[in-house]
């Protein structure tokens, strides 16, 4: 093949190591990064409420305005694997930043199907028998205890329910927040789910 003189081949030998074949090899490691993202995204997680409808107002219960006790939760379809669970309940119309945290539970077992209405208020307090050895964390009103809606009038604000599951059981010390909990979790979690409720004033 007769190659006119100063034209470098695309495909010649010198071509292929400076230039084509990383390019190549970058984009092989990205098709295996997305192809690795795509196998590790979280299953989803159905959760739900005895007494919480999703998009409808959180009953005064659960709320300052009312009892302030901790509402219950259900789940179904926790993946294969999981060893443990946490929840989280935030409120992305408060905060700075937001979100604003309202409840913080980890170290639930994998054989709880949910959380029970009523969750001790005293740190000391046993945990109900079907969440034993699970822990609160400390919201954003700085207590390891569940605290409720209590937005400023006007808009409503919506309360995220998330439900974490774990691939592994943590070595986690009482105490943690939102924050904190995010970063002990990170890399570990196979599956979520949430159940988003609206409150106002």
């Amino acid at each position: 093949m007769m190659i006119e003189k100063g034209v470098v081949p695309l495909f010649g030998v010198s071509g292929w190591r400076k230039g084509v074949r990383p390019l190549f090899r970058c984009l092989l490691a990205l098709l295996a990064a997305a192809t690795l993202g795509a196998q590790t995204a979280p299953q989803k997680i159905v959760v739900g409420s005895p007494t919480l409808i999703a998009d409808q107002r959180i009953p005064r219960d659960y709320t300052p305005d009312g009892r302030n006790v901790s509402p219950p939760l259900t789940w179904s379809q926790v993946p294969a694997g999981t060893k443990e669970l946490a929840v989280i309940c935030e409120d992305p119309d408060a905060g700075n930043p937001p979100p604003f945290t309202h409840w913080v539970v980890y170290k639930i077992p994998v054989t709880a199907k949910g959380l029970p209405e009523g969750l001790p208020i005293d740190p000391a307090a046993a945990m109900p028998a079907e969440i034993a050895g699970a822990i609160q964390g400390v919201s954003g009103f700085r207590r390891p205890i569940y605290r409720g809606p209590a937005p400023p009038p006007g808009k409503p604000h919506h309360y995220h329910f998330v439900v974490y599951a774990l691939d592994v059981v943590l070595d986690l010390k009482p105490g943690l927040n939102r924050a904190e909990l995010l970063a002990a979790i990170q890399g570990h979690i196979i599956g979520q789910g949430e159940l988003v409720a609206i409150y106002e004033r």
